[in-house]
């Protein structure tokens, strides 16, 4: 009888601690990590890792997946990534506790915040309850990898105030004392937390903005208390930091009456480095005076991709677009291929789209690439479409829609809007690798006509552990970022690392091959919904729980995650 579940025989093995590589073998029992290094007796399979890394799977702490892992088994395109857990209900929406009469709101929330098209989430999304718990319950369905979530304040102050908090009135003493009751009840129920939005990119399909925008300190800093009561649970914020004393002070007064850790986005501003330089100076003081702050950090420029089937594209507010844009995509690159209509086309274009993330942005021409067949995500001034159409002697705009129309019209430009205002990473760097920020914000399963960052764990190995030609990070940095210091940042103890005891959730990687593939589109939402994907090369072998999930890319058919409730202990003597 076999003395393990799995081996994986003579890897190189990063364990997600920090520590040197190493040549080991991995055993794995009843989906735990039984042992590490030199492994003797049998297993029911072994894999031969040799030339191959092998690491932790990824968990992934920002993604939404809140509509997705109702209705899909398969939390694509994230688990195609080496991503073995992850958190959503992020950016206070979400879709619990919610009354039966408040569907259509949820929904234009989270259409307009995150750009997952309506028609998809109104077929797919059963309902069938009201509560946070109940929720959960819906969630709780074989998965490709584990999945948590957190209580959304958008949800939270639209069950409990209804109009009043849909149109940001200020919340009453009563209306705070409910909400606290809530999202403490939700954290008991097995919610990893609690999140909320402050930043007014944040908006809803119909153009409001979010409910919780202008949520007043005294509002959080009551939620906050009511969850430290409860002795569990963190928190997830996005901001604008308009005023940045005050803000900062609110994330402060939350975390010590609760008694929690609490993580916020922080991104480089286009215009100076002094605005990322003191966010980071001020969570090194709250760690100073032991309060539990962290900096959620992007691992590339969070980019726009545009083309005729995205969201958005160059020519969607040019009234001869419109004569077009209802065609099926093989009729549609016919007629604007039509010299008449493509003269008509460029003489009409100009204008922008306030109403959609992004939308104003449309034009900008001097900071758009061509995505291509083996994406780039540090691209090089002279890449641009503007500079690329002045060595072709022709304008951007026609030069654009060239681009767009390859491929059978389903090519796309992609135009970095956060962290590349100076047109490198060397800020990103910085927020990387500083002690009290982690990798994150990829927003796996939303913009999914717009933006495609499912793919960012393989982006953080691929190019800043390998292909970077200066400034690269240590591999044993980036894993250790990606797995332990995530998983610790939600208080999930017990994955993210390779030692007896730990989850046994891993991947098998070839290192040398690995590669983010080009963006593509898909039609497989609900009501047949648009959705753009990304896949990669070089993950060999993806483990969840002691089972293999992905062998090269490709299904296995076993579905081993499940619904996380609430924080997870550390194995025993870890």
């Amino acid at each position: 009888m076999a003395e393990h579940d799995l081996i994986i025989r003579a890897g190189t093995v990063i364990d997600g601690t920090g520590a040197p590589a190493r040549t080991a073998d991995v055993a794995v029992t009843d989906g735990v990590v039984t042992a590490v290094g030199s492994v003797e007796g049998s297993a029911a399979r072994e894999i031969d890792a040799d030339g191959a890394l092998v690491a932790p799977g990824f968990v992934d702490i920002h993604t939404h997946y809140d509509g997705q892992a109702t209705w899909d088994s398969r939390m694509q395109p994230s688990s195609w990534h080496g991503v073995t857990t992850v958190v959503f209900g992020n950016c206070g929406v979400g879709f619990a506790p919610v009354h039966t009469n408040d569907h259509d709101k949820l929904v234009e929330l989270m259409e307009g915040v995150e750009d997952i098209p309506g028609a998809a989430l109104h077929e797919g999304l059963r309902w069938g309850w009201n509560s946070f718990a109940e929720y959960l319950d819906a969630c709780d369905t074989p998965k490709d990898m584990d999945i948590a979530t957190q209580v959304p304040h958008g949800a939270l102050r639209l069950h409990v105030m209804g109009e009043r908090g849909a149109n940001r009135e200020d919340a009453t003493a009563d209306d705070i004392g409910e909400m606290g009751r809530l999202a403490a009840e939700g954290i008991a129920a097995g919610a990893l937390g609690f999140s909320t939005s402050r930043t007014s990119n944040h908006k809803t399909s119909t153009g409001d903005f979010t409910p919780t925008l202008t949520a007043a300190a005294e509002e959080l800093v009551g939620i906050a208390e009511a969850v430290g009561h409860g002795g569990a649970g963190v928190f997830q914020l996005v901001s604008d930091f308009v005023d940045r004393d005050r803000e900062f002070e609110m994330f402060r007064q939350m975390c010590a009456i609760s008694g929690r850790p609490l993580s916020f986005t922080i991104v480089e501003s286009p215009k100076s480095d002094e605005f990322h330089h003191d966010l980071l100076a001020r969570i090194e003081q709250a760690r100073a005076d032991g309060l539990q702050i962290t900096g959620q950090c992007p691992v590339r420029p969070i980019g726009i991709l545009l083309g005729f089937e995205c969201t958005l594209n160059p020519f969607m507010r040019n009234p001869v677009w419109a004569e077009v844009a209802d065609l099926a995509p093989a009729a549609r690159v016919a007629a604007l291929q039509d010299p008449d209509r493509r003269a008509r086309l460029l003489a009409a274009a100009g204008g922008t789209d306030q109403t959609l993330v992004g939308g104003s942005l449309i034009e900008k021409y001097e900071i758009m690439y061509e995505m291509g067949d083996e994406p780039y995500y540090e691209p090089a001034a002279d890449q641009t479409v503007v500079r690329r159409a002045e060595r072709a002697g022709m304008s951007p705009t026609e030069f654009a829609l060239d681009l767009l129309l390859e491929d059978g019209g389903t090519n796309m430009l992609w135009l970095p809007f956060t962290n590349y205002g100076k047109g490198n990473l060397d800020g990103t760097r910085e927020l990387l690798t500083h002690d009290f920020t982690v990798p994150s914000l990829s927003d796996g399963g939303a913009h999914v006509g717009t933006i495609c960052d499912g793919s960012f764990p393989t982006t953080l190995l691929q190019h800043w552990g390998r292909d970077r030609p200066s400034g690269r990070i240590d591999l044993e940095f980036l894993i250790r970022r990606q797995c332990r210091d995530t998983a610790r940042a939600v208080g999930l103890l017990d994955r993210g690392v390779l030692a007896p005891g730990y989850r046994a959730d891993l991947n098998v990687i070839d290192f040398d091959n690995l590669k983010v593939r080009a963006p593509e589109l898909a039609y497989d939402l609900p009501a047949g919904g648009r959705r753009v994907l990304q896949r990669a090369d070089g993950y060999l072998h993806t483990v969840v729980n002691g089972v293999e999930t992905y062998a090269s890319g490709e299904e296995t058919g076993d579905l081993p995650g499940r619904l996380i409730r609430g924080a997870q202990a550390a194995p025993a003597g870890a």
